[in-house]
């Protein structure tokens, strides 16, 4: 089992929601983090709240649409922590609009957050890792990048393409000993689906019953912190629901099939 003590782990999405609730996790298991999203005044409230000492935290406010300045934003972090050891790739956006109805940019939009910037970010941390031979991949995608349901269609297949993305990465780096831990949530109560984008690209800004019913982030980061330090590839948290239904689809999808034409 990995030890978590003085690692230095960086995590994009970090303001809130299970960005949020792994922060407190790691800093319980004694990690130094990196804190990153767009809102600084959020970050810092995270940061304080982990109880961690303030050398042990970088607030590193960033935007994942600027592809352009990863390479010095990892500077930043070199400059400051030395190393890095853990990345928990987090950040993005959901979707709630049915596809005859979505402006073709919405979807260019969810891929360019939810698929590019990821790809984008991870080379510009590989050098870093391959040449200490050393780094972990937490990369946050969903279970409905295992099964599709109406009204995600941008979403599931940008998690889809992360899949199989940092399934092709893990294949490559294994001998530079980089690992990839995958985690795919299903329903976890976040605001996702309140600031989901809707078919014309602004904020859905509703609760969605099953967001509401879902899991709590908290009990999700523990499930989530527990398959890390056990270096799983691949694993699905969420309800009893949602996770039996990626294994029926591997085995029955034709119910699959007929059961999320209902949802």
């Amino acid at each position: 089992m990995i030890n978590l003590k003085n690692k230095i782990v960086w995590i994009t999405g970090a303001s809130s929601g299970i960005g949020e609730a792994l922060a407190y996790q790691f800093a319980k298991e004694g990690a130094k983090l990196i804190l990153s999203a767009r809102r600084e005044n959020e970050l810092q409230r995270v940061a304080e709240a982990t109880g961690l000492a303030e050398s042990d935290v970088l607030v590193l406010p960033m935007d994942m649409m600027e592809f352009d300045k990863f390479p010095a934003k990892v500077h930043t972090v070199l400059d400051y922590f030395g190393q890095i050891d853990f990345i928990v790739q987090n950040a993005g956006v959901s979707q709630r609009s049915y596809v005859k109805d979505t402006k073709f940019q919405v979807y260019r939009d969810l891929m360019e957050l939810d698929f590019f910037s990821v790809v984008s970010f991870t080379q510009a941390l590989l050098p870093h890792l391959t040449e200490r031979k050393s780094g972990h991949f937490i990369v946050i995608s969903s279970i409905a990048g295992k099964i599709g349901v109406p009204l995600r269609g941008g979403y599931g297949a940008a998690k889809h393409a992360i899949i199989a993305f940092f399934d092709s990465l893990r294949a490559e780096v294994w001998q530079d000993n980089i690992n990839v831990t995958t985690i795919c949530p299903g329903y976890i109560k976040t605001q996702i689906s309140f600031n989901a984008l809707d078919s014309s690209g602004n904020k859905h800004g509703k609760m969605d019953d099953n967001q509401a019913n879902g899991m709590m982030p908290d009990v999700f980061a523990q499930k989530a912190l527990r398959a890390i330090k056990n270096n799983k590839k691949e694993v699905y948290i969420g309800g009893i629901y949602e996770v039996m239904g990626v294994y029926l689809k591997r085995f029955l999808p034709t119910l699959v099939y007929r059961m999320v034409r209902k949802k």
